[in-house]
C-alpha cells in the first residue's frame, strides 16, 4: 500500500469511530441493553445492524485493515451513522468511491473567470481553488483584506493568511469559527484530492505551526458552508458585518468564487468609506 493509501485508511477508521461515538442510541430508537455502556455512542454491533453488514466488517474498518467498502456499503454506513451531506461526501471520498476530477488542480484563473471577478465590483469578490489559494480578486477585495499582489503566489493561501498573517489574524471577530470553517473545507478537499501533494504539505505545515489548527483538525468536522456570514474588525473603518456566497463554475469545478455583501446599512456605509480611501 502507498503512504497515501495508508493515511486514507487510517482516516476512514478514525472518522467512522468518531461518528459512531457521537450518536445517542436513544435518539435512534434502539432498545435498552442490560449491560452498561463503557464508551459513549453506539456499539459496533448496533452500527452493523443498522447498516446491514457484519460486526466483523465494522471492526476491521475501524481498525484500518485496508478494506475498501463498496459504494453500497458506504451509503449504508452513512445512513446508519446519520451523516450530514458534507460528511457523507467525505466518507465516499475516503472510501475512494466518488469519481475523481480529471486533470491537475488549478493554479491560475481561467480568463473568463478573471473578468467576471472584476465585473462583480463593487462587491468584493475572489476566485480560489480547492486549497484556498487565491487566483483572482478585484479592487474591493484588495481594500477589504489585503493586496495579494504584494505576496508571492505560493503565499496567497487564505487559510495560511488567516493563521499566520499578523494583520489578517486579527480581522475576524470570531476567529475560532473562521478557522474551524476553513479547516472543514480543507479536510473535505483533502479527501477529494488525495494525490494533491501541495495540499497535503499545506496541512502538515499548518499543523506544525499553529496549535489551534492542529486541535481543530483533530476534531474531524466536515461542514462545507457555501453561504453564511462573517464579521470583520477592519483597522480603517471598524466592524463590518458581511454575508458571503460561494459559487462553483460548471466549466471549472475545482475553483470557487467567493462574493461578499454588506449585511446591514452600517456595514454598507463602512465599505463605501473604505473604497473611497
Amino acid at each position: 500500500m502507498t503512504t497515501r493509501a495508508v493515511e486514507t485508511t487510517r482516516e476512514l477508521a478514525a472518522f467512522l469511530r468518531t461518528r459512531r461515538e457521537r450518536l445517542d442510541p436513544h435518539d435512534l430508537g434502539l432498545p435498552s441493553r442490560r449491560q452498561a455502556r463503557r464508551t459513549p455512542g453506539l456499539r459496533r454491533e448496533e452500527v452493523a445492524e443498522l447498516a446491514g453488514v457484519s460486526v466483523d466488517y465494522v471492526v476491521r474498518l475501524e481498525q484500518g485493515r485496508g478494506l475498501r467498502p463498496s459504494a453500497e456499503v458506504v451509503e449504508a454506513l452513512a445512513r446508519a451513522l446519520r451523516l450530514a451531506p458534507a460528511e457523507r461526501v467525505y466518507l465516499f471520498d475516503l472510501a475512494q468511491q466518488r469519481p475523481r476530477s480529471a486533470g491537475k488542480p488549478a493554479t491560475t484563473a481561467a480568463p473568463p473567470l478573471t473578468r467576471l471577478v472584476a465585473d462583480l465590483s463593487p462587491l468584493p469578490a475572489m476566485l480560489m481553488n480547492h486549497r484556498y489559494d487565491s487566483l483572482a480578486w478585484n479592487r474591493e477585495m484588495t481594500r477589504l483584506l489585503l493586496d495579494f499582489e504584494t505576496l508571492p503566489p505560493s503565499r496567497r493561501n487564505s487559510m495560511r493568511l488567516c493563521l499566520t498573517h499578523p494583520e489578517i489574524r486579527e480581522f475576524y471577530v470570531d476567529r475560532e469559527r473562521a478557522v474551524r470553517e476553513g479547516i472543514a473545507h480543507l479536510r473535505a478537499a483533502w479527501a477529494a484530492h488525495p494525490e494533491d501533494r501541495a495540499l497535503t504539505g499545506l496541512i502538515a505545515e499548518l499543523m506544525a505551526r499553529d496549535e489551534d489548527f492542529a486541535r481543530l483538525w483533530a476534531e474531524r468536522d466536515i461542514k462545507v458552508n457555501g453561504r453564511g456570514d462573517k464579521v470583520l474588525r477592519h483597522p480603517d473603518v471598524g466592524v463590518i458585518a458581511l454575508r458571503f456566497e460561494v459559487l462553483v463554475p460548471l466549466e471549472d469545478p475545482d475553483q470557487r468564487l467567493l462574493i461578499f455583501r454588506a449585511a446591514d446599512d452600517e456595514s454598507r456605509s463602512a465599505l463605501d468609506r473604505l473604497y473611497a480611501r
